[in-house]
């Protein structure tokens, strides 16, 4: 059985609509597809329809854009199973999805100040419903010659965190107020890819407000940082979970659909973490 636990779509930053991405799921015969876009609770309902159209389980997910303030890094959480309505997920999430489309915007208007011939029209072709994101400026860039990859030299030029040319900064949730929301909507809760943000040393005081999960298997993750995760969810007794973390045209990434699905033993603990709705 092929799981895909991590997957965006057009509603956040992948190329691909929700449609597109169910079909791509079903031509490579995966079971089970977890929705899991930035900060919204958006096209979730579309998702399980779509996902009974085309024979694939969907759990309707959300990846949260926190913080940990005590450490000073960033954290994203994973949300599954949720409720598609949680005003609580909206409350805090919908805040933060307007302050990205806005610092998007003035990030856009600063590399137009730098010389670079592209509009804000031009980013907003490739825009979602929940705003701009960097690779969709990136995209606009692309289109007029200035570079041909998404992340290439010149996206580290425009917006390395602290010293990017335009780069504008966010103001994050804590994390800890993403854990309760999730729980308090009915889901579980799991790290997203604690090695690509060197989260480990907050996995302790995630436990105590009630992390569920810990995602071991993504595209950032070589074996060792497989392996550390791993030592974590057995320490603490978490779900492990994986995914291609899949952005299309998007991703960081090159890995497709799928790539990263859980093995028998941990799809098993995960669909009881889940209360045994899959």
């Amino acid at each position: 059985m092929l799981t895909e636990l991590h997957c965006h779509t057009s509603i956040s930053d992948n190329n691909f609509t929700t449609e597109e991405i169910i079909k791509k799921a079903a031509e490579k015969n995966i079971n089970i597809l977890a929705i899991t876009n930035h900060d919204t609770l958006s096209g979730l309902d579309e998702a399980l329809v779509l996902g009974e159209h085309y024979g694939i389980t969907i759990i309707p997910g959300i990846e949260i854009s926190a913080y940990d303030y005590k450490n000073r890094k960033r954290v994203h959480i994973l949300g599954y199973n949720i409720d598609l309505n949680s005003q609580e997920i909206k409350n805090l999430c919908n805040p933060m999805v307007c302050d990205r489309h806005k610092a998007s915007v003035k990030m856009v208007n600063k590399i137009i100040d730098l010389g670079y011939k592209i509009s804000l029209e031009d980013v907003k072709k490739y825009s979602s419903k929940t705003g701009i994101f960097k690779q969709h400026i990136m995209k606009a860039l692309i289109d007029k010659g200035y570079t041909d990859n998404i992340y290439s030299n010149l996206y580290k030029e425009l917006f390395h965190r602290g010293n990017g040319k335009v780069y504008v900064s966010l103001k994050y949730v804590d994390y800890r107020d993403a854990i309760k929301a999730i729980k308090n909507s009915g889901g579980i809760c799991v790290l997203a890819h604690p090695g690509q943000m060197d989260n480990f040393s907050a996995i302790e005081e995630m436990v105590k407000v009630g992390l569920d999960g810990i995602e071991v298997y993504h595209p950032s993750h070589n074996k060792e940082l497989e392996k550390e995760s791993l030592s974590y969810a057995k320490k603490y007794n978490l779900v492990v979970t994986g995914g291609s973390d899949y952005h299309g045209f998007y991703s960081q990434h090159n890995y497709e659909l799928g790539s990263k699905s859980l093995n028998k033993e941990d799809l098993f603990k995960f669909r009881l973490a889940l209360g045994g709705v899959l």
